[in-house]
């Protein structure tokens, strides 16, 4: 069982990029990471550094005033610890040292300037934190550099830094789109890095990246909004690709409002990297990650023991702790389910079971909420929940399994069309037999604990039955039966209730 977390148990990362500065505060470390607060400026450290050398004067000056906010930020919110690191820009800046010197008198803190090897190292473990069981080639592309780094579960491969981040690329080709292609076709061809990327997954990390992402979500009138763990074949992120790049061609990506003003320039040279990278990796799929290095940073400051837990179930068991009637029964529904398919032998892989067990941690959440609406306002906390280590399809999965619980199974009151779209209709049936087991078990302990373990189930040729222990037997109620032999249906079985 988790413990509230301790006042000053917060960490912050800064960081300072090529393009943008950032401070972001997370409520603890932890494996499941918490944001608090998060803002950045577009500063553009590293516009011109690729030919002069430096970094721009009023973009210092911009970056200074940005961390002196950020540290001021820190104090108010009485964050324990701050980590700070700089990537491509401030490494390649011959006043680059002289920048960190300013910025570390500015924010207390020891600044770590990343070399290229060490920041695609901790977007692969961002990477790893935020997608379950990774299997891949991530990309991390910043507004100086590009990494790319192999990994495979927990185990990460050598990476390497390219010169192809935005503003590198921009300044490098003069604003030059032809010149720009050109140089990232040389860069990329070589890079033995993509060579293990065929028909694996691209994790696409990145501000300019997740924009295009923005972008594709929009046009494609997609039902969910949420960035991370956005995936998109890779033939189809191809075309959107060049798409793009004739849009930029055309004048037109000024009229796409959704991206910040700052950032709308570098969307064709992020465009024009992803397709080299398809063209050379040739993955099966684009999957889009908001866990980076910040992420990473943090991920591997955790105990071993932490690292190796499932980022989903402790994210469940946050949400469960925080706004659940009792956290235990929560866990004694797992176990309750858990029964439940033993006994009717119910076909589920691990992964199966891993989301039977987060939509049992999730099954309350929704009780504050007005009865006409929990379905609905759960559903929506679910699928739009700022946590990772889980698909679009899972979180739809596990949305859906909760929304039938507070809502029924009726047809009146049916989940959105494109919500169920993500889902089979296997995957759909599936959801509803989960939450039909949880109107059930609700519906007997009134969500409280020591209830749910004094009912047993029990097999009888086609019958399933519902076994009540002697001293629960007055929770017995026509209401309950009828539930259950709701439940029972669903698995092509009769269902009664007994009383021991």
């Amino acid at each position: 069982m988790k413990q509230p977390r301790k006042r000053g148990a917060s960490v912050a990362v800064i960081d300072i990029g090529s393009n943008s500065v950032r401070l972001v505060v997370y409520e603890a470390l932890a494996r499941s990471l918490i944001p608090i607060f998060n803002e950045k400026t577009l500063c553009g450290l590293g516009r011109e550094v690729q030919s002069t050398g430096l970094l721009a004067p009023d973009a210092v000056d911009k970056a200074l005033t940005s961390l002196k906010r950020f540290r001021a930020l820190c104090r108010v919110m009485q964050v324990g610890r701050v980590f700070a690191i700089a990537t491509a820009a401030c490494r390649d800046a011959s006043n680059g040292s002289d920048f960190i010197a300013k910025a570390e008198r500015i924010c207390a803190v020891k600044i770590e300037i990343l070399s290229g090897q060490r920041e695609a190292r901790l977007s692969a473990l961002g990477v790893i934190s935020g997608i379950h069981h990774p299997d891949g080639i991530v990309g991390d592309l910043g507004g100086g550099s590009l990494e790319l780094i192999d990994v495979r579960g927990n185990s990460v491969r050598s990476g390497v830094t390219l010169p192809l981040g935005g503003l590198a690329l921009q300044d490098l080709a003069h604003k030059s789109l032809k010149r720009a292609d050109r140089i990232v076709r040389d860069a990329l061809d070589e890079v033995p890095q993509l060579s293990a990327g065929s028909g694996r997954t691209f994790y696409a990390v990145g501000g300019t990246w997740r924009a295009l992402a923005r972008i594709h979500i929009i046009q494609s009138g997609y039902p969910l909004q949420v960035m991370h763990g956005y995936s998109i074949p890779a033939a189809e992120a191809l075309d959107f690709s060049r798409r793009l790049r004739r849009l930029a061609a055309a004048d037109m990506l000024a009229d796409i409002e959704i991206v910040a003003d700052a950032r709308r320039p570098l969307l064709t040279y992020a465009a024009l990297v992803l397709e080299h990278i398809i063209r050379v990796a040739k993955p099966k799929t684009i999957v889009f990650s908001t866990f980076g290095v910040r992420e990473g940073l943090l991920h591997e400051k955790l105990p071993d023991s932490e690292r190796n837990e499932d980022g989903l179930i402790c994210a469940a068991e946050e949400l469960n702790q925080l706004l659940s009637r009792s956290a235990k029964h929560a866990r004694e529904l797992i176990a309750w389910t858990d029964r439940l398919a033993r006994v009717v032998k119910l076909r589920e892989t691990e992964a199966d079971r891993r989301l039977r067990h987060t939509a049992c941690l999730l099954s309350d959440i929704g009780w504050r909420v007005h009865p006409d609406h929990r379905g609905e306002q759960t559903l929506s906390l679910v699928v739009n929940g700022n946590f990772g280590a889980i698909t679009h399809t899972e979180r739809a999965f596990v949305g859906l399994s909760v929304f039938y619980r507070y809502a029924g199974l009726s047809e009146e009151n049916q989940p959105p069309a494109t919500m169920q779209s993500l889902l089979t209709p296997a995957q759909l049936e599936r959801a509803r037999l989960l939450g039909a087991a949880f109107r059930v078990a609700h519906l007997i302990s009134a969500a409280r604990p020591g209830v749910l373990p004094a009912t047993h189930f029990r097999n009888q040729g086609r019958k399933l039955m519902l076994v009540f222990e002697h001293r629960l037997v007055d929770l017995v109620a026509d209401r309950v039966g009828s539930r259950f032999r709701q439940l029972a249906r669903l698995i092509n079985r009769a269902g009664s209730i007994v009383r021991r």
